[in-house]
Order: structure tokens, then C-alpha cells, then sequence
């Protein structure tokens, strides 16, 4: 199961849809076909951190466009593509910068993209910390201590004892 359909792709991609419409009707299943194994390819890289595939529809907003930008560039290629096409540069690149984010998605160290994960109770991979320190001495009371410390440092400091 693809997170996109034929139609939603159609409507979030920047290829025309006369040339979508096109490669469907010389090629019918094609794109679907890429959609489907585009969106498996997501799952196999987001599966070490996130609950794969996601449950849906609707499916996170970042998957769906990473998925349409990825296909959009193979169906370009496929259609065939004019070398001095300047369009192509940027389709090249929003497919590579897709490819990238999944790759910060997936890393769960230093990874910068929150999807939603089903077997989490707030439903995020981004775990929040909580409070570092305890004490059970009111501030007034810590203040006192740390005076009390400071007098007995210096009285120690003069020769006392």
C-alpha cells in the first residue's frame, strides 16, 4: 500500500498533469508501481526508529512529500529529460533533499524530523526530558546552608578551627 494515490500524487507533484497523465496511459501501473516501491523504501529506512508502515490515511505530511518529490524525479527520468533542461536541476534537487531528510528522520541520535510514532503515549519520537535535579531543601534553607559553608571556608582560612 502506497501512502499516495495515483490522484493525491497528481495533485502534490510539479509535474504537469498532461505529462503524468501521459506516462499513465503509455505505461498504466507504472507510477503506481513507483509510489508503492518508493513508499516500501521509507519504511525500510525509517523502520529502526519509527513503527513502519505508518497507519493511516491520513498519513504524515512529511512522508507523503518526501514521497511525491522522490517519484516526481523518477518519473521525469523515466519520461526522458532534455540536458539543458534548467527545471530538471531543481527537481533533482528537492529529490535529493528528500532523500537526505529520511536520512535525518531515521537517525535516532541527532534526528532533526518528529514523525509520529502508534506505540508511544503522545504519539511522538522526540523524547522530552524532564527535571535534572531534586532537593528537598527549600530555597531559603539551601541559601543558609551556603552561608553556613561560606563562614566555616573562611573561619578555616583564618586559622580558626
Amino acid at each position: 500500500m502506497s501512502y499516495l494515490s495515483l490522484a493525491e500524487f497528481r495533485d502534490r507533484s510539479i509535474m504537469p498533469n498532461a505529462h503524468i497523465d501521459a506516462l499513465e496511459s503509455q505505461q498504466p501501473g507504472w507510477i503506481g508501481t513507483q509510489l508503492e516501491q518508493t513508499s516500501r523504501w521509507l519504511d525500510m529506512r525509517l523502520s529502526k526508529r519509527y513503527n513502519v508502515p505508518f497507519r493511516g490515511p491520513p498519513y504524515p505530511e512529511a512522508v507523503r512529500r518526501w514521497l511525491t518529490r522522490i517519484v516526481t524525479q523518477d518519473c521525469y527520468l523515466h519520461r526522458g529529460i532534455r540536458p539543458s533542461d534548467e527545471q530538471q536541476a531543481v527537481v533533482t534537487q528537492q529529490a535529493n533533499d528528500a532523500t537526505t531528510e529520511v536520512k535525518e528522520a531515521a537517525d535516532a541520535q541527532i534526528g532533526l524530523i518528529d514523525l509520529q510514532l502508534s506505540d508511544t503515549q503522545n504519539g511522538s519520537a522526540v523524547v522530552y526530558g524532564g527535571p535534572r535535579v531534586y532537593s528537598e531543601a527549600s530555597p531559603y534553607v539551601a541559601g543558609d546552608m551556603q552561608r553556613e559553608t561560606g563562614r566555616n571556608e573562611d573561619q578555616y582560612r583564618r586559622g580558626g578551627s
